[in-house]
């Protein structure tokens, strides 16, 4: 469910937000572990208590969504239904690769990041004030898919609800549109 697992780390403390309430209402949360959570766990009148918080914590209807939404991700096998879109994914960007276009394919499980490159053996990149990333975007929109670019990276991160047939069409538009407007 985190990144962090991927890299099989397991952080002292990890904050997390926005996802915790499958992104209905805004809470957020810091995770400890015991021996961290123990370090600020004194009794009131010593004053060595942590007090700390965030703008969005606290809240019943906040934490009742939050506690629906991993409910729903535990009983629907959320992230167990997830692995054959990822496959297909994984399969389907090969693709990019072979363009001459794209320096780098990156990705981390439903999260990826396209490089776009003016040399694929320099590995070149455009100049930031080309926009080439906001062009892809732009005209990948014109196909009926919103993308971002962070730079000459186009971004990848479907919702975990896409279907397989939206999954080709989000790569098909992305696809044709780094082709149209950078190969």
């Amino acid at each position: 469910m985190f990144a962090c697992e991927h890299e099989g780390v397991r952080p002292d403390i990890m904050c997390l937000a926005k996802g915790i309430t499958g992104g209905y209402l805004p809470l957020a949360a810091t995770l400890t572990t015991k021996r961290v959570f123990d370090g600020f766990l004194f009794d009131y009148k010593d004053k060595k208590t942590f007090f700390h918080g965030h703008t969005y914590t606290g809240n019943p209807l906040c934490c009742a969504a939050a506690l629906a939404n991993l409910e729903v991700f535990k009983e629907q096998r959320t992230l167990q239904k997830l692995q054959p879109k990822i496959e297909f994914l994984t399969r389907k960007l090969k693709r990019f690769e072979k363009l001459n276009c794209v320096g780098e394919v990156r990705q981390k499980g439903f999260m990826v990041g396209i490089e776009l490159v003016k040399d694929k053996k320099t590995r070149a990149l455009f100049p930031w004030e080309e926009g080439i990333g906001v062009k892809v975007c732009k005209k990948v929109r014109e196909k009926g898919v919103i993308l971002r670019p962070l730079g000459s990276v186009i971004v990848l991160m479907p919702p975990l609800s896409i279907t397989l047939k939206e999954l080709k069409i989000l790569l098909d538009a992305t696809y044709s549109s780094i082709e149209e407007i950078v190969c």
